[in-house]
């Protein structure tokens, strides 16, 4: 019997002063550090400033009104004067749309707002430049906010909204001085009294006439975080899926005894057993998806069920949450397949550093730099929130991002396990194997010095 490989003993000074321990966890912390602030503070640094084509509804619903003889049609020219406004540039994408089809966009999250003019605007305006009235009915504008969208956008929107209705005011008082300086400085007819002057409360109305009504354009439940339920629900399932496939990984590997099953002091290995790398990562994967039934079951037990945050179509939400996180599991193993050790970071960078600053689901993508909305078309994180709003937010609808979720998620799970398998099976023709058991009989041969150590240590 041969004589076992002596074991080699290190100091733990002796350890620290090897450069090999320092050097490659100095470069990978460091760049981690360095890309996830870049990434993550670079999509946060100025959505102000980044926002273009934010998508609002524009309504106008005047009918106009027939005064002194001519038609006045405010409500066109301000709808007019809006989208061609040079100030909100193309900041804003004007859905010019009847109040019907604004309500429907809303419901489906296409819009982030709504802005009204009502039937009566007109009217509510010239009889502001009539006769004096006892209690005048100051013109309003109607904001319509969409949290369902996404809380931060649907505040944007409204904050635009808001400033377009003071620049209106300010226009539309102007206009109104000058209408009553007109008919102050014509002379009154002698059988007509003389003009009463206008009194100070209608003066500052007239100077700031039209006001701002908001009104919330799509409801949501008062559990619904302010429509960022979803995004923490989605974050979940990415997670699930993500640090699942690690957890299923290092337990296959423990029962092939490739890794040892250390529990606090006390350390367990089993003999190693052979398994070809494509076996290990189709092993890996049935569990993943097995076990993503039970992941989003408990997900929606706790989220629904101890939280109580307002959800329903609740079998949808629990089939779309297991298939998410199975994509998402399946994705992070073929990343450990192909990479090996770096593949939990590698995963780690695909599903979390890149995904959640181009999911969309704090920041509209529509307030993002252009890399991050480029990746937002394939990133997994903002198919799998477009999915959960849908379902929370939207009555399921598939027009409300609930179609692309099911298409990308089908997509990235199919992609992902054919580049597993693939790089798994060429791993295994090259004969390159993870375990180092002699195979069908074949000698390996004498191995290193530096081989035999490290497999006795």
């Amino acid at each position: 019997m041969p004589e076992p490989t002596p074991l080699l003993r290190v100091s733990a000074s002796g350890l620290l002063r090897r450069r090999g321990i320092w050097l490659p966890s100095a470069v990978v912390l460091g760049l981690l550090s360095l890309v996830l602030s870049m990434l993550y503070l670079g999509a946060n640094n100025d959505p102000v400033g980044s926002t273009k084509d934010l998508p609002i509804a524009l309504v106008d619903a005047d009918r106009g009104v027939e005064t002194a003889g001519r038609r006045i049609d405010l409500g066109a020219q301000i709808a007019t004067r809006i989208t061609g406004s040079a100030e909100l540039g193309d900041k804003v994408s004007w859905k010019k749309v009847d109040r019907r089809t604004a309500d429907d966009l809303l419901a489906r999250g296409k819009v982030f707002g709504a802005l009204v003019i009502p039937e009566d605007f007109s009217a509510s305006v010239s009889a502001l430049a009539g006769p004096a009235q006892r209690t005048p009915h100051p013109p309003t504008m109607t904001v319509l906010t969409n949290p369902a969208a996404g809380s931060f956008g649907s505040g944007m929107a409204a904050e635009i909204n808001r400033k377009v209705v003071a620049t209106t005011s300010a226009q539309v008082g102007h206009g109104l001085a000058q209408e009553l300086e007109r008919k102050a400085a014509r002379p009154a007819a002698p059988a007509q009294a003389a003009r009463p002057a206008v009194p100070a409360a209608a003066q500052l109305m007239i100077a700031d006439p039209v006001k701002a009504v908001v009104e919330e354009g799509h409801p949501l439940g008062t559990h619904s975080g302010l429509g960022l339920s979803a995004f923490f629900y989605a974050l979940v399932l990415v997670l699930g899926g993500m640090l699942g496939a690690n957890v299923i990984h290092s337990q296959v590997d423990t029962a092939l005894g490739y890794m040892a099953n250390d529990k606090g002091p006390f350390r367990f290995v089993k003999p190693a057993q052979h398994i070809t790398r494509v076996q290990h990562f189709a092993v890996c994967s049935v569990l993943m998806v097995v076990l993503s039934m039970l992941t989003s079951a408990l997900a929606m037990a706790g989220a629904v069920g101890v939280v109580g945050i307002d959800a329903s179509h609740l079998g949808l939400l629990w089939v779309f949450g297991s298939c998410a996180t199975a994509a998402m599991g399946i994705t992070a193993l073929a990343l450990l397949a192909v990479f090996g050790t770096p593949g939990p970071i590698v995963s780690m960078l695909v599903l979390i550093g890149l995904a959640i600053p181009s999911a969309g689901a704090t920041i509209p993508l529509q307030a993002l730099p252009d890399f991050y909305r480029f990746l937002a078309e394939f990133e997994p994180f903002r198919q799998v929130v477009d999915g959960v709003r849908s379902i929370l937010y939207f009555g399921a609808r598939t027009d409300a991002g609930l179609g692309r979720a099911w298409t990308m998620t089908v997509l990235g799970f199919a992609v992902s396990l054919a580049l597993g398998l693939a790089f798994t099976r060429l791993y295994d023709r090259r004969g390159l194997h993870r375990s180092a058991l002699r195979l069908h009989g074949a000698d390996p041969g004498p191995r290193p010095a530096a081989a035999r150590v490290a497999s006795a240590t």
